[in-house]
């Protein structure tokens, strides 16, 4: 896996008339792991959209080595497709094969549309196609959100095997994550 790291320094986040957080730092390196948390609307979502390069900051600095993919609510899996040919789309470009479809629990769901699974079973999909990226940077967000126990558990030990593998995760979760070894912060102590 590639070298990565993420440094975040004194960022801040606005969101219409409203300053989210502000003189947020942080960094992460090749292994490590970090939950955001909080409730609905601090801006956990905001925070790992700006660090992708998809949502300007309002102040501060993202610095960042390594592919990263994201995970968020949007599976970015053409619902109108079956499952197996959404995936096969997004391995041509990323050039990968993800081999844990059986692992999921979506080998039997290949030729379901995408418009018909259910939410965890998208969320599953989308897992599916972030390990085909083979990217040593994970943003997810709201990971476990739809999730049944066996999910969350399988979730849990997906990132677990990307940062012992020299992978970087960045999870932002009002819900508990269990990762060996995860640092936690508190976007209210940034609040503006």
């Amino acid at each position: 896996m590639q070298e990565a790291f993420i440094v975040v320094r004194d960022l801040a986040c606005r969101r219409g008339d409203r300053l989210l957080f502000r003189n947020l730092s942080l960094s992460l390196n090749a292994g490590q792991a970090l939950q955001v948390a909080g409730s609905n609307g601090i801006g956990k979502s905001s925070l790992l959209r700006i660090v992708a390069g998809l949502a300007p900051a309002f102040a501060g600095s993202v610095e960042s080595q390594g592919t990263i993919g994201l995970v968020d609510e949007r599976p970015a899996l053409d619902p109108h497709l079956p499952l197996g040919k959404a995936l096969t789309f997004w391995q041509g470009i990323d050039g990968a094969v993800g081999n844990e479809l059986s692992r999921l629990g979506l080998a039997d769901l290949l030729d379901v549309p995408v418009r018909y699974l259910s939410t965890g079973q998208k969320k599953r999909a989308a897992l599916s196609r972030l390990i085909g990226q083979k990217a040593p940077i994970w943003l997810l967000d709201e990971p476990l959100n739809g999730l049944d126990g066996h999910a969350v558990e399988l979730t849990e030990q997906l990132a677990a095997e990307h940062c012992a593998a020299g992978g970087i995760a960045l999870i932002a979760s009002h819900q508990p994550f269990s990762l060996p070894g995860m640092e936690k912060l508190a976007l209210a102590d940034f609040a503006a």
